[in-house]
Order: structure tokens, then C-alpha cells, then sequence
């Protein structure tokens, strides 16, 4: 079970500081990231995942179980992503898009039987060959966690993942989130506007101001 770590972090764009950080996120632990609009946290998920714009300057660190992560290549970071829109290839059934960033490593049957199982545990073992286009937004939001967690992350960044969903199903599939995100002990970074999002996860809030 890795921690992940926020070592002085300092978000630049030109002249203009954007935020700076500085926090320990605990296995299991969801942080909460809130403020505005343009006060640069999508941004600092970027700089952690490793796709930072040129447009921006970022120094610190960023520590996964103690081993830094920031100077590697993205593909390196073991990091998942789940973002506000759920990215499903169009062109891949539902099985293809869980298995597109699983680990290559033994035989293909066993890694079925995992998609299987992450269906399962879903409601959605039925769903392996559809097309993820004919799927509500409740469906797509849990297969692309699915897909996430079959990765094998070893911490979560989690950007405005919640907000179209309708008000129905928000409660529900952010709720079935954090429960996996403490059960795979993933420590994870959230970034909202939405405070109800930020008390459902039942962690601490840090407020950016800009």
C-alpha cells in the first residue's frame, strides 16, 4: 500500500503563480482539491500524471511509497485517471475497453475471467460485448473506473469525474467510487467544485483561492 506525496509544489504560468502545495494523501485517503475555475487544478493533475503543458512551469516533487515519480514518463507513473467525461473507446466493446490497460502477462483466458469478475461485481456482466455508445452515463462512468482499477494503479486522480452525471445516479456512483478507492487502499486526489462531492468522500478539503 503506497502513500502519495506532494512535496512543495509550485504551479507557475509566466509571472503568475498558480498554486502552490504542499500534502500527504494516505492509502485509501481521498484529498479534495477545490477553488475556482483557472486556479490550476486540473492543471496540477496534469503535472502529477505527467502531460503538464509547456504553458506551464512546475517545481517540487511527487513521491509514490517514497519513490519519486514526477522526473519519469507518464506510462511509468502508475497512476490512474478518471475523468468528468468517461473517454470509452467508441470503436472497442465494453470488454476491449477494460482490457486495452490491463498488464500483458498470462494467458488471455485468465484476463477475461478478471473482466468477467469487474463486471460482475458491477451489475454489468451481462454488458461485455456491447458498444459502449448504447450505455447510460451511470454505465459508462463505472466501466471507465473499472477499466482504471484492472490497470493496476497505484494512486488515483480523480477531475471533476462526477459532474455530468444526472443528479439521480451521482449520489450512487460516487458513493460505489470512494468505497472502491478505501477497498483497493488507492490513496487518491480529487478535484471539484462541488462541495457535496468533496463531503462525500469524507476526507480533507483544501480550498485554492485565485
Amino acid at each position: 500500500m503506497a502513500s502519495l506525496m506532494l512535496d512543495d509544489i509550485v504551479i507557475e504560468q509566466g509571472p503568475h503563480r498558480l498554486l502552490s502545495l504542499d500534502a500527504k494523501i494516505a492509502p485509501g485517503e481521498v484529498l479534495t482539491i477545490m477553488g475556482p475555475s483557472g486556479v490550476g487544478k486540473s492543471t496540477l493533475l496534469a503535472f502529477i500524471a505527467g502531460f503538464l503543458s509547456p504553458a506551464f512551469q512546475a517545481r517540487g516533487r511527487v513521491l509514490l511509497d517514497e519513490t519519486r515519480i514526477d522526473t519519469l514518463p507518464a506510462e511509468q507513473r502508475h497512476l490512474g485517471l478518471l475523468f468528468q467525461d468517461p473517454l470509452l473507446f467508441p470503436h472497442l466493446d465494453v470488454e476491449g475497453n477494460l482490457a486495452f490497460g490491463m498488464v500483458r502477462e498470462g494467458p488471455r483466458r485468465a484476463r477475461r475471467e478478471r473482466i468477467q469478475e469487474a463486471l460482475a461485481s458491477v451489475g454489468l456482466e451481462a454488458f461485455a460485448k456491447r458498444d459502449p455508445t448504447t450505455l447510460s452515463g451511470g454505465q459508462k462512468a463505472r466501466v471507465a473506473l473499472l477499466r482504471v482499477l484492472l490497470s493496476q494503479p497505484r494512486a488515483i486522480l480523480l477531475d471533476e469525474p462526477f459532474s455530468k452525471l444526472d443528479a439521480e445516479r451521482r449520489g450512487e456512483i460516487r458513493n460505489w467510487v470512494f468505497e472502491r478507492v478505501r477497498h483497493y487502499q488507492l490513496p487518491t486526489l480529487m478535484v471539484t467544485h462541488d462541495m457535496a462531492d468533496a463531503q462525500a468522500a469524507g476526507g480533507r478539503i483544501i480550498t485554492l483561492i485565485g
